[in-house]
């Protein structure tokens, strides 16, 4: 799959690229667009649910994040882990190692009294 597929998908799918007012902090830095686009790479690739939940709940990605999550990808892999929890302070992320895809993203408050079930490996960044 190209990266303009996969934007075409997102932007397909009623996700608004636009900012939009929220109970959650602006994030700063790169835009929302900026990130899905550096997201869309053959290392990594955003879902349409993952890349509604970014949006839905104001967490940044930085260019920094997405390097972190690819390098966790890469060694989750190399453990034979195919579906995992990547954990930091502020968010967590749900991850297809094999497809090299975020699939859900979830904030601090959002994580709070959460079980995260369907995964079999964990790492925390």
């Amino acid at each position: 799959m190209n990266v303009r597929h996969l934007a075409s998908r997102v932007e397909g799918s009623g996700v608004s690229l636009r900012p939009r007012t929220a109970p959650h902090p602006v994030p700063t830095g790169d835009s929302f667009a900026e990130a899905l686009q550096r997201a869309q790479t053959p290392d990594l690739t955003l879902s349409a649910h993952a890349a509604e939940r970014i949006e839905q709940r104001g967490i940044p990605l930085t260019q920094a994040d997405l390097d972190s999550i690819t390098d966790a990808m890469r060694h989750l892999d190399a453990k034979g882990a195919r579906d995992a929890l990547l954990l930091r302070s502020d968010t967590a992320f749900i991850v297809n190692v094999p497809n090299r895809t975020i699939v859900t993203a979830l904030g601090q408050s959002d994580m709070k009294d959460r079980v995260f079930t369907g995964i079999d490996s964990a790492l925390v960044l």
